[in-house]
């Protein structure tokens, strides 16, 4: 997707901007998921990215940068010289725009993003914005899970509970978003395509009784988990393995000893395995421009290797991001000892979450997914919940023919 600069109204202009200024901006900004680093474009290539800027003008004519996006473009399903629908494109902005909400307000921002990229050929616009609307504790959820096994009239999703914590800024960001004609993500406990709406997410850090921001310590977060993970998380670190790390060199090694295991896992679960190079190409592209990092991490037994993950971290959040392992020496916890790794990996940089990746909110006993949150839980990660990816349609009638094509393709 090629944009022009674009002004929209007189205070905001919106153009395509470098890597180097889009890395700057969000050095500045870490709360700010990887997938808005434009080394992810170069991860993603099946779609067409590049780095917008959005900038704010003042009094006396000078711009200031106030937001990025990483805008990923995907075609409609036709040949390139179709004319009029050749050039038309899904525009995707996982867990972005990026703003400086001191400088620019979403109410201004959003307006100008779909006009500009409605005018650069999108028939539909979809974002997921960044930040928790509501977060559940680890223990309440589990005690939840519980509950739904033994009580029938127990709450039967996690939305149902009372939450931890609640952010009003994000409930008002969603009213906005009401009122600018976008379209709010349907309520599901299955697992949603793109980015999912509930996740589990271990906090790192605590709030001291004056308020103040404090790491926690490895064994304080080992606290947080049930007494089975955590008594086979400290079996695992006496389970005489080795781990492995891509960043102390061996990078071909540790990618081809977790492509093995990731693909017998996909054989035995019934997924199908994304390829190697793709792992390659995420392992180069987030180790380069200084703001994120990856790691494959492989855990080892006498020389033989048990598990394998791919850590990535950018800012304030160390992230799981995939995971395999063999049915060898199950009681040696190899999986166990690759997540003490992470968090550990984690802390040392200073960041405030480490995430575990999406989960679904149904407690329901007998649900397919439950599983995963259950497990998940006992590893003392929160359950958090974001706004969820919504739609701007520019195009309806394009965007509905793309929606069936894309649920075609997955039947």
């Amino acid at each position: 997707m090629r944009t022009a600069p674009q002004p929209s109204g007189r205070a905001i202009t919106l153009r395509p901007i470098s890597s180097e200024e889009h890395l700057r901006f969000l050095a500045a900004h870490p709360a700010a998921s990887f997938m808005q680093n434009p080394q992810w474009a170069l991860v993603k290539k099946e779609w067409d990215g590049f780095s917008l800027g959005l900038f704010r003008h003042g009094d006396d004519g000078a711009e200031a940068l106030a937001g990025t996006a990483l805008v990923l473009g995907r075609r409609l399903p036709v040949p390139r010289r179709t004319p009029v629908l050749g050039r038309r494109r899904l525009a995707y902005i996982p867990e972005g725009p990026i703003l400086d909400e001191a400088r620019i307000s979403w109410h201004e921002a959003l307006p100008a993003l779909t006009e500009h990229l409605s005018q650069a050929g999108a028939f539909l616009v979809r974002m997921g914005l960044p930040g928790h609307l509501r977060r559940w504790g680890a223990e309440e959820v589990r005690h939840a899970l519980a509950s739904a096994e033994k009580e029938q009239d127990a709450p039967q999703d996690v939305s149902a509970l009372p939450p931890a914590w609640e952010g009003p800024h994000m409930l008002r960001t969603r009213q906005q978003l009401l009122d600018l004609g976008w379209r709010e993500p349907e309520p599901s406990t299955d697992f949603e395509a793109g980015q999912p709406q509930f996740a589990a997410s271990i906090p790192l850090t605590t709030r001291t009784e004056d308020g103040a921001e404090e790491a926690l310590t490895s064994d304080e977060v080992l606290g947080r988990m049930s007494s089975t993970s955590k008594r086979q998380t400290r079996k695992s670190a006496r389970s005489e393995l080795t781990v492995l790390d891509s960043a102390d060199g061996d990078v071909s090694e540790r990618l081809s000893e977790f492509q093995r295991l990731y693909e017998a896992t996909a054989s035995s679960q019934g997924f199908i395995p994304r390829p190697a190079e793709y792992f390659r190409r995420m392992h180069d592209a987030m180790n380069r421009g200084g703001l994120s990092e990856c790691r494959v991490l492989c855990a080892h037994f006498e020389g033989q290797p048990l598990a394998a993950a791919v850590y990535l971290r950018q800012g304030d959040f160390g992230f799981y991001a995939y995971g395999a392992s063999s049915h060898e020496e199950r009681k040696r916890y190899a999986p166990r000892l690759l997540q003490l790794h992470q968090v550990e990996l984690a802390l040392a940089a200073g960041c405030r979450w480490y995430g575990l990746g999406g989960v679904s909110p149904s407690l329901e006993a007998g649900s397919p997914a439950r599983g995963l949150l259950e497990f998940k839980t006992t590893m003392g990660a929160d359950v958090v919940q974001s706004l969820g990816e919504w739609d701007y349609q520019v195009s309806p009638a394009l965007a509905k023919v793309f929606s069936l094509y894309m649920a075609s393709r997955s039947v």
